[in-house]
C-alpha cells in the first residue's frame, strides 16, 4: 500500500470511528429513558461482547490464553470499558448528550499527559502539541465554562473521569496488549467479555429493577451495544495497534462535532454560532495532531572517481 493510500485509509478509519463513537451519547440518552445507568452499562457490554465473540470465532480466531494475558485484559477492561461506560451512563442523567461528547474530548489531553509521564511520548513536535492545545481550546469554546448557566456538577465530573479513564486504558492497552502477537479481534472480544463480567458485579446496585422496553429503547440499546460498543471498540483497538494510544485518543476531539450535531437534530439540544465555531476549531486541531513528519530528503551519492589507468 502506498503512503498516500495508507494515510487515506487511516483518515477513513478515524472518520468512521468518530461517527460511531460520537453517536454513543445519543444512544445512551435514549436508553436512559427506560433503563437505569447500571442496566445501560451492562446491556451495552453484553451485546458488544456477543458481537465481537461472533466476529472472532467466525474469522477463525481464538481468544487469548494465559493467566498473565488475561490479567492485563481485565485491567484494561476496567479502565477502558467498565468504568468509563458506567460514568457516562451516570453523568448523562444530568447533562445532555452533546455536552457529554464535548467533555469526552478531553481524552487526548489526558493521553498526552500520561504519555509524557510514562515516557512513551518523546520528542513531541510543536505542531502536534499545538494541535492538541487548539483542539482543547475548541472544546472550551463549545462548553463555554464562563457562562453561569452551563452544565456543571457531578454529572460533568463523571464524564471527565470517564475521559481520563479512557486515556489510562488506551495507554495500558498499547503497552501491555498491543503488539504481543494477538489479533486485535481476539483482544477486543476478550476485553469486552471481561468488561461484561466486571459490570455484572454492579447489577445489585440498580440493575435488577423491573423495566418496560419500548421500540425506541430497544433500538437504542441494540445500536449502542452492537455498533457503538462492539464495532467501535474493535476499530479503536485497530487504531491503537496501527498508530499508538495518543493517536487513537485524538479521535476524541472529533466527538463533539458528532455528538452536538446529533443532539441538536435528534434530541433538540442547543446549537449556536459559538458551538459551530468551536467545532471548526476542533477539526483544525485534529488535523494538526495527525500531521506526519516530512520524510527526510534522500542523500545523493557522490559518484566515485574513476580509477586511474594502470601503466
Amino acid at each position: 500500500m502506498s503512503d498516500v493510500a495508507g494515510r487515506t485509509w487511516a483518515w477513513a478509519r478515524v472518520g468512521v470511528l468518530a461517527l460511531l463513537w460520537g453517536s454513543t451519547f445519543l444512544w445512551i440518552e435514549l436508553a436512559l429513558d427506560a433503563l437505569t445507568p447500571v442496566q445501560v452499562t451492562f446491556s451495552r457490554c453484553l451485546l458488544g461482547s456477543v458481537t465481537l465473540l461472533v466476529a472472532c470465532l467466525g474469522s477463525g480466531r481464538r481468544l487469548p490464553r494465559g493467566r498473565g494475558t488475561w490479567g492485563h485484559i481485565v485491567v484494561a477492561a476496567f479502565f477502558c470499558n467498565a468504568l468509563p461506560f458506567a460514568m457516562f451512563s451516570l453523568g448523562q442523567q444530568t447533562i445532555d448528550s452533546g455536552t457529554a461528547g464535548v467533555l469526552n474530548a478531553t481524552t487526548p489531553l489526558w493521553s498526552l499527559l500520561i504519555g509524557v509521564v510514562t515516557g512513551s511520548e518523546r520528542g513531541l513536535r510543536p505542531v502536534r502539541l499545538g494541535g492538541l492545545l487548539l483542539g482543547f481550546a475548541g472544546v472550551v469554546l463549545i462548553f463555554a465554562p464562563w457562562q453561569t448557566a452551563g452544565p456543571v456538577g457531578w454529572g460533568a465530573l463523571a464524564v471527565v473521569a470517564a475521559a481520563a479513564s479512557y486515556a489510562v486504558g488506551f495507554a495500558y492497552m498499547g503497552r501491555n496488549l498491543v503488539g504481543k502477537g494477538f489479533p486485535t479481534i481476539s483482544l477486543s472480544a476478550a476485553q469486552i467479555v471481561a468488561a461484561t463480567g466486571l459490570t455484572a458485579l454492579t447489577l445489585p446496585a440498580g440493575g435488577l429493577t423491573s423495566i418496560q422496553i419500548g421500540p425506541k429503547t430497544l433500538v437504542a440499546v441494540l445500536v449502542l451495544g452492537v455498533v457503538a460498543t462492539g464495532v467501535t471498540f474493535h476499530l479503536t483497538y485497530r487504531i491503537i495497534a496501527a498508530e499508538g494510544a495518543t493517536n487513537a485518543a485524538t479521535v476524541g476531539y472529533l466527538l463533539p462535532v458528532v455528538s452536538v450535531a446529533l443532539g441538536a437534530t435528534v434530541l433538540g439540544e442547543g446549537f449556536t454560532v459559538r458551538v459551530a465555531a468551536g467545532m471548526l476549531v476542533v477539526l483544525v486541531g485534529v488535523g494538526l495532531t495527525r500531521r506526519r513528519m516530512p520524510a527526510p530528503p534522500a542523500l545523493e551519492e557522490t559518484p566515485a572517481a574513476p580509477a586511474a589507468p594502470r601503466t
